[in-house]
C-alpha cells in the first residue's frame, strides 16, 4: 500500500516511492497498515524531500564535485551559513581528507538530546576507504533528519560510485570545476565584482588576470580589495595601479633580472613566484642556467659568426644575443661566487634548510652582487 499524496514510480530499473507535490510540513503519521519497509521508505522521502531544489542550501545532502579549492570551499561555506542562520547553534563538524574512519559516521550523525541542527562535510569523498563508503551509501538511504550531509568529490573515475550514489538520492550538486580558459576566469572575475555589487569594464577584468593569473584566490582577494578602495567604476587603470607587474612569475623571469643586478625587482618577481606556485628546485635551476650561460659565452671565441657562435652553444641566436647583453659587468669569479651561492641555495630547497624562501633570496641577492663584482668584465 502506497500513502496518500505518494505515486509509486518505476526509474533506472527498480521501483521508488517519489512526491507527486512537494510537501510543505512533515506527515502526522503514516497509516497504521502500511509496512515498516515503506514506513522507513517514507520518513526517507520526506528527510530528503528538499533535496533536488540546486538553491535550497539547507537540502540534506550538498555534493561539491570538481578540483578548483576556492569553489570547493564556498561550496562548503554557503551550507554552513545558511544552516547557522537557521539555528545559530547548528554542530558543524568539518572533516579532513580521511578523517572519517570506518563506523565513526553513525556516531557522528546521531541526533543530538537539544535536537539541534548538524552540518557534516566529508572532504576527499572520493579517497574514502571501501568500509566507509559503505556507511555513507546505507546513511544516504535512510537520512537523519536535522543532518546535513555535504559531500566534496574531486570528480573523475575513483570514488565515482559513491558520486553516482549521491546523485542517486537526489542530492543537490554544485559543479566546482577547474577553470582552465581564459574566457571562464575571465567571466569569473565579472561575476566577482557584481556579486560585490560593482561594476567594472571589460579592459579591467582582463587587465587584472594579466596582472594575476589563473588563481582564483588571488583573483577573488583582488576584486574584493578594488571594489573596498576604488570608488564608482572600476577601470584598467585602478588595476594597474594596485597589481602593476605581478603576472605569475616564472623562475626564468627571476634569473635575467638577478644577472643583470637587478636586485630589487628579481627579490619582488621571486617572492611573487613562489606565492603563484613556483617549485623553488625551478627557481634554483633558472639562477644556474642563467649564471652557466655567461660563463660559455665569455669563453668561446669573440670572432666567431652569430650562426656558429649559436651553434657551438647550443642556444637560439636570440638567446645568444640576449646572454651578450645580460654578461656586461661578469667576470670569472663573479661567475664563480654566484654557482657557489646558487648551489647552496639548491641544496637548502631540497631539504637542508628550514626556510627555502630565504636561501633563494639570498641567493639572488649574491647573483646580482657578482654581476659587479669587478671594474674587468668580461
Amino acid at each position: 500500500m502506497v500513502p496518500a499524496g505518494v505515486s509509486a514510480q518505476v526509474s533506472a530499473g527498480s521501483p521508488r516511492v517519489l512526491p507527486t507535490t512537494p510537501p510543505t510540513t512533515a506527515p502526522a503519521a503514516v497509516p497504521a497498515d502500511v509496512s515498516r519497509s515503506c514506513r522507513r521508505r517514507v520518513r526517507c522521502w520526506y528527510a530528503m524531500a528538499r533535496k533536488s531544489a540546486p538553491d535550497d542550501l539547507l537540502a540534506p545532502l550538498t555534493l561539491a564535485v570538481g578540483q578548483e579549492e576556492l569553489l570547493l570551499d564556498r561550496a562548503v561555506a554557503e551550507v554552513v551559513a545558511a544552516a547557522r542562520a537557521a539555528d545559530p547553534d547548528t554542530d558543524v563538524r568539518d572533516l579532513a581528507p580521511g578523517a572519517l574512519q570506518p563506523g565513526s559516521l553513525a556516531e557522528l550523525t546521531t541526533p543530538s538530546l537539544f535536537a539541534e541542527r548538524k552540518v557534516i562535510v566529508v572532504r576527499a569523498a572520493q579517497d574514502l576507504a571501501a568500509d566507509s563508503v559503505k556507511e555513507v551509501k546505507a546513511y544516504l538511504d535512510s537520512p537523519v533528519e536535522e543532518v546535513i550531509m555535504v559531500l566534496v568529490h574531486a570528480g573523475g573515475a575513483k570514488g565515482k560510485g559513491l558520486m553516482d550514489a549521491a546523485r542517486k538520492a537526489g542530492a543537490r550538486e554544485v559543479a566546482c570545476a577547474k577553470l582552465t580558459k581564459a574566457g571562464e576566469r575571465l567571466a569569473f572575475v565579472r561575476n566577482e565584482f557584481r556579486q560585490l555589487g560593482r561594476s567594472a569594464t571589460p579592459e579591467a577584468g582582463q587587465a587584472l588576470l594579466d596582472a594575476l593569473g589563473s588563481d582564483l584566490r588571488e583573483l577573488a582577494a583582488a576584486c574584493s580589495q578594488l571594489t573596498a578602495d576604488v570608488e564608482g567604476t572600476i577601470d584598467e587603470t585602478a588595476v594597474a595601479k594596485y597589481y602593476s607587474g605581478r603576472a605569475e612569475a616564472t623562475g626564468f623571469e627571476v634569473a635575467d633580472l638577478a644577472v643583470t643586478g637587478r636586485a630589487a625587482e628579481a627579490l619582488e618577481r621571486l617572492r611573487w613566484a613562489l606565492a603563484v606556485g613556483q617549485p623553488p628546485t625551478g627557481i634554483t635551476y633558472a639562477l644556474a642556467a642563467g649564471v652557466r650561460s655567461i660563463g660559455r659565452l665569455a669563453t668561446v671565441g669573440r670572432n666567431m659568426r652569430p650562426a656558429d657562435l649559436a651553434r657551438e652553444l647550443g642556444m637560439p641566436p636570440w638567446k645568444v644575443d640576449r646572454v651578450r647583453q645580460q654578461m656586461r659587468g661578469w667576470t670569472g669569479d663573479g661567475v664563480a661566487a654566484a654557482l657557489t651561492a646558487i648551489a647552496q641555495a639548491d641544496a637548502a630547497v631540497k631539504g637542508g634548510s628550514d626556510d627555502p624562501a630565504y636561501a633563494l633570496e639570498r641567493a639572488v641577492v649574491a647573483v646580482a652582487r657578482a654581476s659587479r663584482m669587478s671594474a674587468r668584465p668580461y
